[in-house]
């Protein structure tokens, strides 16, 4: 698909949520802290570590299901809690408890600043529905459905495959490939005939480890070279750009068809 900066062989684009499609991952890293600096100076008094909202973010949380990311940043800090259960209330010292009560705050913060989508990646998502390929959102996000509504793009895509979905079949989520790989078979295609557009790392290894035909890596926080190094095939800063290099790729097209033989193209 020229037009769309991606490899002919891809018939589906299986999209991220956050920081991909909408911007809700500033909020998400901001939740995240509140609730972490919470316990933390709870545990540890005034002289607590904060949680860093951009690399502990980055590398422990971003991407993954709330569970896995409340357990995977203690464990970063040495810290093990008992798993409790999804009923948890919020903020009780169990993994879920804390995860329930980051939820919690996202959700008070949404409610207070709204959902906004990125305008480029709404133009992307329309050029691929114009072009007669399958759409897919695969999100870590129990909250999916109400944000895809929230900015008016929830029919936008074939399938979703979000935190509901990925508990109710057991789906281990990101950076396994499992919820990908899901939406390509609901889809009806193969991984190879899929593109993945994601802006976490985690997101990146699910891309590399499910063996898709394209990996995207959408870089809004400065983290390019880590994307590619996690197994993005292309990053860019906004899907725009994909727009903007395959109308390029095809006008180059053009003009070689367009040219006398034996003449060779300018530059």
């Amino acid at each position: 698909m020229t037009n769309l900066g991606l490899p002919d062989s891809i018939r589906a684009c299986l999209f991220d949520l956050d920081g991909v499609l909408t911007r809700t991952a500033v909020v998400h890293a901001a939740a995240w802290k509140e609730m972490f600096d919470a316990y933390l100076r709870g545990r540890d008094g005034p002289g607590f570590r904060p949680f860093d909202p951009v690399a502990e973010y980055d590398a422990y949380v971003d991407g993954r299901p709330r569970a896995d990311g409340v357990r995977t940043f203690l464990a970063a800090r040495d810290i093990r809690l008992p798993e409790g259960t999804p009923d948890d209330p919020p903020g009780a010292e169990t993994v879920n408890g804390l995860g329930n009560r980051k939820n919690e705050l996202l959700l008070e913060k949404i409610r207070t600043d709204g959902v906004e989508a990125y305008d480029g990646s709404l133009r992307y998502l329309r050029a691929v529905r114009e072009a007669g390929l399958y759409t897919a959102v695969v999100s870590s996000s129990a909250n999916c459905r109400d944000i895809l509504a929230s900015v008016g793009i929830e029919d936008r895509f074939d399938v979703r495959i979000d935190g509901i979905v990925a508990r109710e079949r057991g789906l281990p989520g990101k950076p396994r490939p499992d919820t990908f790989l899901a939406a390509a078979r609901e889809l009806g295609v193969e991984a190879g005939e899929s593109a993945v557009f994601e802006d976490a790392l985690a997101g990146m290894d699910a891309g590399r480890s499910g063996h898709f035909g394209y990996v995207v890596g959408i870089d809004r926080t400065g983290q390019a070279d880590a994307l590619r190094a996690h197994g993005a095939d292309a990053v860019v800063q906004d899907l725009r750009e994909l727009l903007e290099d395959g109308a390029a790729q095809q006008a180059r097209q053009v003009r070689q068809k367009q040219q006398v033989p034996g003449q060779e193209e300018r530059p």
